[in-house]
C-alpha cells in the first residue's frame, strides 16, 4: 500500500532517459555524437512546479520535449501516470495527450500567422477530433480568453496584431483547450519585457491553484525558480547534478552554488562579491570521462577528472558530487 500511495504521487517519472544527436559523416569529417540529456532520472509530484534550471545549451528544452515524447528517446523511460509513453501507439499517444501540453518559449512563432486567435484557441480540439458546433465554438474560446485575461474582442485578431504577452497568453489559452492535468513550460517568460513577465507567472500561478495543474518549468533564470517553484531540478551539459526539494534548500553542488551566487540581488544591503568561474567549458561532442563541471570546479581533485559521479538521492534532495559543500 505504501509503494502504491508513493507511486500516486508522482504524475510523471522519469528514468534514465537519454538522447543522443549524432552529426552525418562528410568528405570532411567523420560522425560525431552528443548526448544532449544523459541519464537522468527525476519524479514531478502531482500539483506542484517542478523547476529545470542550468545555462544555456544543458539541454533543459531537449528534456521537456522527451517528457511529452515530442522527440523519441535514446534510452530510458517516461511514465505518466504509470504509463510508459514509449509503448503507446500513435492513436493512444494522441488520446492521452489531452491530459499534457506544452507552452513554448516564443509566442511569436507559436502560433500560425494565418490563424485567428479564436482559430488558434480551436485547433486543439479540432486535432483531437472533439468536434463542436458554433455556438459551442464561440462558447469555449470565451471561456479560454477570460480564463488567461484576454479580451474577447480580440477573437478575431491575428497574432501580428499582438503584442507579445498577450501571444503568450493566446498560447496558454491553447495549451489549457483541452482541459490538460500537466503543462510543460519551456522558458515561457524568456522573450517578455519584465513586467510583462510578472503578470504571466502570476496568470500561471492562478491557473495551477484554480485548476490543480501540475508544471514542468523549464528556465536559465534561477530567481524565477526559486520563486516560482517548490522542487528544482538542476543541469550541467545534459546531466542532472543537483535536485534541491524546496527553493529555500542550501545547494551543496558547487555548480547550484555558483549559479545562485550569479544572481542579481536587488537589495543593496544583501549584495555579494560575484566570484567569476575560471577554466573552459567541454566540448559537448568530446565529454570527459570524469565529471563535466571539474575544468570549472574549485573544489574538483584527480578523482573528479576520471570518475563520473553517480546521482545520489537522500530522501528528496539528490546529489551527483564527490566533493559536495557542506
Amino acid at each position: 500500500m505504501a509503494d502504491a500511495a508513493a507511486k500516486s504521487a508522482n504524475l510523471v517519472e522519469v528514468r534514465s532517459l537519454s538522447k543522443v544527436f549524432a552529426t552525418r559523416a562528410s568528405l570532411f569529417g567523420r560522425q560525431r555524437s552528443m548526448t544532449a540529456v544523459g541519464d537522468v532520472t527525476l519524479d514531478i509530484p502531482r500539483g506542484r512546479v517542478t523547476g529545470v534550471v542550468g545555462e544555456s545549451g544543458c539541454g533543459k528544452s531537449t528534456l521537456a520535449r522527451l517528457v511529452l515524447r515530442l522527440l523519441e528517446a535514446s534510452r530510458g523511460q517516461v511514465l505518466f501516470d504509470g504509463v510508459d509513453l514509449a509503448s503507446l501507439p500513435g492513436s493512444a499517444l494522441r488520446r492521452l495527450r489531452r491530459r499534457m501540453q506544452f507552452v513554448f518559449q516564443d509566442p511569436y512563432s507559436s502560433i500560425d500567422p494565418r490563424y485567428s486567435i479564436s482559430r488558434a484557441l480551436l485547433e486543439p480540439m479540432r486535432v483531437q477530433g472533439k468536434a463542436l458546433d458554433a455556438k459551442q465554438s464561440t462558447d469555449h474560446v470565451q471561456r479560454l480568453m477570460a480564463m488567461v485575461g484576454l479580451n474577447p474582442a480580440l477573437a478575431r485578431s491575428y497574432p501580428h496584431q499582438l503584442s507579445g504577452g498577450q501571444k503568450q497568453r493566446v498560447g496558454i489559452g491553447r495549451a489549457l483547450a483541452l482541459q490538460p492535468e500537466f503543462l510543460v513550460l519551456d522558458e515561457p517568460t524568456a522573450s517578455l519585457d519584465v513586467s510583462i513577465q510578472a503578470q504571466i507567472v502570476a496568470l500561471l500561478e492562478k491557473l495551477k491553484q484554480d485548476l490543480g495543474l501540475t508544471y514542468l518549468f523549464i528556465s536559465h533564470d534561477l530567481g524565477l525558480i526559486r520563486y516560482f517553484c517548490d522542487r528544482i531540478v538542476v543541469m550541467y551539459l545534459g546531466r542532472v547534478v543537483e535536485v534541491l526539494p524546496t527553493a529555500s534548500a542550501p545547494p551543496r553542488h558547487p555548480y547550484t552554488r555558483a549559479l545562485m551566487d550569479s544572481t542579481f540581488e536587488p537589495d543593496p544591503l544583501r549584495r555579494r562579491v560575484i566570484n567569476r568561474l575560471s577554466g573552459e567549458i567541454p566540448d559537448a561532442f568530446n565529454l570527459p570521462p570524469g565529471c563535466a563541471y571539474a575544468p570549472r570546479c574549485p573544489n574538483a581533485t584527480g578523482r573528479c577528472r576520471i570518475e563520473r559521479p553517480e546521482i545520489i538521492f537522500d530522501g528528496e534532495h539528490a546529489l551527483a558530487c564527490h566533493h559536495p559543500l557542506q
